[in-house]
């Protein structure tokens, strides 16, 4: 038996547009493939994915079966055409999901993943590192979409101030790696562009753990342990250091992305000798950046 009667379709009760509707937590394997520096780059991430369509005040309901398929035409259509990143990802669903929601003005897509990069400790040993990833995008029906990549890093800070003070009480020469009090620091970098441009994550990862102290390791083993730590002590910062440092380096790095950018980049502390944290944030355009 065919249903003939399409209730999403019938009218509305209340005569009240809604801005989103759709479902949340859609998990799938979505296979990446780029190249970075002349190598090509495959990767499996596992995405947990919403998408969202505004609903006019004449429709009762929003025909939420045609998310679930918008989402697997376009996981089924990167074996064929590559996926390069989370964020591209989300643009093409956008505009799959302003094809089937044909009353629909606005689409929202928003993925998350944890993401592993090969990179070697201070003492040149592989590992495996992993960070969060989140990729968005925005589609207004008749105007260019607009994506946003995220990126989430952990490393580790000393606290410059703490240094200083042990220094002085302790009368040790100036220039030596003075024992600080330690915080694990998280900065997360946001930028949010056109669809046209295109940012690489491993960029960004490198450019967050360049602003850090140290970088943390998952696995150190002695002499990789001693090499963190006197690099971090040798390299204090505060959390506004980490912040700062990461736009300095962003503006040098992006010198060809338009003003238009917007960008986040915050930075929380996890205190050792504190029970709250530390924060600090900037949020602007590439263009502001420029002209300070």
């Amino acid at each position: 038996m065919i249903p003939v009667c399409d209730v999403q379709n019938s009218k509305g009760d209340s005569g009240f547009m809604l801005s989103k509707v759709g479902v949340r937590g859609v998990r799938k394997p979505v296979c990446i493939k780029r190249e970075i520096d002349g190598n090509d780059l495959n990767g499996m991430l596992f995405c947990s994915i919403d998408v969202f369509v505004d609903l006019p005040a004449v429709q009762k309901g929003s025909h939420l079966s045609r998310n679930l398929e918008a989402i697997r035409e376009v996981i089924d259509e990167s074996v064929s055409t590559p996926i390069t990143g989370i964020e591209n990802l989300a643009v093409t669903i956008c505009k799959k999901l302003l094809i089937k929601h044909e009353y629909a003005s606005v689409a929202n897509v928003s993925i998350e993943a944890e993401y592993f990069k090969d990179t070697k400790t201070p003492n040149g040993r592989d590992t495996m590192e992993s960070y969060k990833l989140s990729g968005k995008a925005k589609g207004i029906r008749g105007e260019s979409v607009r994506k946003t990549l995220g990126v989430e890093v952990i490393g580790m800070t000393a606290c410059p101030c703490a240094q200083q003070t042990v220094t002085e009480m302790l009368e040790y020469p100036q220039g030596w790696p003075v024992m600080s009090h330690n915080q694990r620091n998280v900065c997360t970098v946001i930028m949010e562009m056109d669809e046209s441009c295109n940012v690489e994550a491993n960029g960004l990862i490198d450019l967050i753990e360049s602003s850090f102290s140290s970088p943390t390791f998952e696995l150190l083993k002695r002499d990789d342990e001693g090499s963190v730590v006197i690099n971090a002590h040798r390299n204090p910062k505060f959390v506004e250091d980490v912040v700062r440092g990461a736009l300095v380096r962003i503006v040098d790095a992006y010198k060809g992305l338009p003003d238009d950018v917007g960008l986040i980049v915050r930075s929380e502390s996890e205190e050792s000798i504190h029970k709250h944290n530390a924060f600090a944030e900037r949020s602007c355009t590439l263009g502001e950046l420029r002209n300070e």
